[in-house]
């Protein structure tokens, strides 16, 4: 598939905004660590509704005319989609109301307030759930027919989540031992869900020009493809990454987000380094946005089958 920038910055800035609102309201409903002060809780609230706005307005961009925007929210009924941009739309107004309570209170684990929360930070998981069922339930690409999509959006916005709300502790003075714990368990979770992900991808399997066109008896190849220029089909559709520049990409991921924020994180626990804290962010989001482009670029969908691929 062709790698749109604006749907990698979707899923990539709104899952991990979503994923600390969502932890944001945990924290604070058990207490844990103590929760976290107003100023925390103000800023990481700010940054949850930062990173899903960047994210919500990249999507725009994908759009041949943006002004028909609002059309997406109307088959709610039927389309992931149109689920997830209502459900993305209904976590507004919960989490700038906890905003509010909590700038005017100074109150964020009162009851109200954590009601708030909680209605935010649970919108913001159903969302990432309908984003990775976007693209669970096209049975036209194999690499994304599977539960392990939605349940690696989840642990990516989860992981990203949890280090952006460590680095936020950490830098507004206080320690961070759990969250960051808590950052650095949810992202081996995103290696090894990772890992078992591009192991299924990688298996040969899936359909073939052969059951495309029906002849499973002999060798199908195709002499002529019916043009002799890219179509909208090709450039869409026929993206392909050479397996050596796949596995480059993949270790650039690994790297980025897993190896590095690791090494970082423990260093911030152990010396209360805001700084270290702050390379983890970086890297994390850097590391999964390099997985974004690769779960798009990897993904193949069966029309190829029409234009010379003997295997998607």
């Amino acid at each position: 598939m062709h790698p749109a920038l604006a749907v990698i910055f979707l899923t990539l800035f709104s899952g991990g905004g979503f994923g600390l609102m969502a932890l944001v309201a945990t924290v604070n409903d058990l207490q844990i660590d103590g929760g976290l002060n107003p100023l925390q809780t103000l800023v990481a609230v700010l940054l949850s509704l930062l990173l899903v706005t960047i994210g919500m307005l990249s999507s725009t961009a994908h759009l041949a005319n943006p002004r028909n925007a609002w059309r997406a929210f109307t088959r709610w009924r039927t389309s992931w989609l149109a689920r997830e941009g209502v459900v993305a739309v209904l976590f507004y107004p919960f989490a700038i109301a906890y905003l509010v309570w909590v700038h005017f209170t100074d109150a964020p684990t009162a009851p109200a307030g954590l009601a708030l929360a909680s209605l935010a930070g649970g919108l913001g998981l159903v969302t990432i759930f309908c984003q990775g069922m976007i693209y669970a339930t096209l049975r036209t690409i194999r690499q994304w027919n599977t539960a392990l999509v939605p349940v690696n959006f989840y642990a990516m916005g989860l992981a990203s989540g949890a280090t952006f709300l460590a680095l936020i502790r950490m830098a507004l003075g206080g320690k961070a031992t759990f969250l960051a714990g808590l950052a650095m368990a949810l992202i081996i979770a995103v290696a090894v869900l990772k890992g078992i992900y591009y192991f299924w991808i990688g298996r040969p399997s899936g359909p073939t020009i052969h059951t495309a066109t029906g002849f499973n008896r002999s060798r199908v190849r195709l002499l002529d493809q019916g043009h002799t220029f890219g179509t909208f089909l090709t450039q869409e559709f026929g993206h392909r990454l050479p397996r050596e520049q796949a596995l480059g990409m993949k270790t650039v991921m690994y790297v980025l987000a897993v190896v590095i924020p690791l090494a970082t994180l423990a260093v911030a626990v152990e010396d209360t380094s805001a700084l270290a804290a702050l390379v983890a962010a970086v890297s994390v989001i850097s590391g999964i946005g390099v997985e974004r482009w690769l779960f798009f670029v990897e993904a193949q969908h069966v029309v190829n089958l029409y234009h010379g691929r003997q295997r998607c």
